[in-house]
């Protein structure tokens, strides 16, 4: 039985490099755009991966590619868009940390892969600490309906498509997988931006140079680290290192942006740490597992808060 947890900093890589498009966006990036933020963001990543294996999809993996990037990137960025303009981000962010607990079950349903008791506490005990890092007294008041729907929605197929992943991705390698998907979704999600939005928003030099970060390194580069770890650690061990994303997102606002650092923050974060430990003391298994991130996307282009989701 093989001892996984080398694969444990590779993971964390892509939560953390997620949990800094916050910082990034609200500070260099367009907050009226978000779609076209998506598509900024997903494409040039998905070219340029796509340059580097110099391989085009075959056969099924035209439909699959089609399949896998519209529920982890296109319609993904579209839902998380529909829940920004409805929900406070805190609660949109708690809603996706559900994502570890509901991605196990589906191993589970469509793979049959039955969770360990462990990471299924560490799952829960990891929505604890999320809810408690980023709900306030008054988030919950007044809540939309399309907002929790929206949110809900974007967690279950990207669940389901990072499910999906696990079971198609041995056929082919790291690199073609992941440029695949973002080509495939950010196709996807262009049309749904004109439509919405018009055309494409005009950049400054700071807003070309924060979609060169959000896009070559915490998409191309975080999400090529994911994948990779995916192959060898399960839903068990990996969706809970993703909940790394909210975690970083709110430490760099108080390191970047001076913001406070609250007492319920702290005792959030502490409980989320103590959640992934759980889950990484058994990053031990003879076959390899997937799992999608926490929050595999809030569009570049849109004016997070450091406690949302990727």
């Amino acid at each position: 039985m093989e001892d996984n947890r080398r694969w444990l900093p590779v993971a964390a890589i892509a939560p953390i490099l997620w949990g800094s498009t916050y910082y990034v966006t609200r500070h260099t990036l367009p907050a009226d755009s978000p779609l076209w933020g998506g598509v900024l963001r997903a494409l040039p990543a998905g070219l340029v991966l796509l340059v580097l294996a110099r391989r085009l999809p075959r056969g099924s993996w035209w439909w699959r590619s089609l399949v896998l990037g519209t529920l982890t990137v296109g319609a993904f960025f579209a839902l998380v868009y529909v829940a920004a303009q409805a929900l406070p981000s805190s609660i949109a962010s708690t809603v996706m940390a559900l994502g570890p607990v509901v991605m196990m079950l589906a191993a589970w349903v469509l793979l049959g892969r039955r969770p360990l008791l462990r990471a299924v506490v560490g799952g829960v005990l990891g929505v604890v600490g999320v809810a408690v890092m980023l709900l306030g007294g008054g988030d919950g008041a007044g809540l939309d309906p399309r907002g929790i729907a929206a949110s809900v929605a974007a967690m279950l197929m990207s669940s389901i498509g990072y499910v999906l992943a696990n079971r198609w991705q041995g056929e082919v390698e790291v690199l073609p997988l992941t440029a695949w998907q973002l080509v495939a979704g950010a196709l996807v999600l262009l049309p749904v931006a004109v439509a919405v939005e018009g055309p494409p928003p005009a950049l400054d030099g700071t807003a070309v140079l924060g979609f060169a970060y959000v896009s070559l390194v915490a998409t191309a580069v975080a999400n090529v680290a994911w994948f990779a770890a995916l192959r060898h650690l399960g839903p068990s061990t990996v969706g809970l290192v993703g909940l790394l994303n909210p975690v970083t997102g709110v430490l760099l606002g108080t390191v970047l942006a001076a913001e406070v650092l609250t007492w319920r923050q702290a005792v959030g974060i502490a409980v989320v740490l103590g959640a992934m430990a759980l889950g990484a003391s058994r990053a031990r298994r003879p076959a390899p597992e997937v799992v999608g991130p926490v929050s595999p996307g809030q569009p570049a282009g849109s004016a997070a808060p450091s406690g949302a989701n990727r």
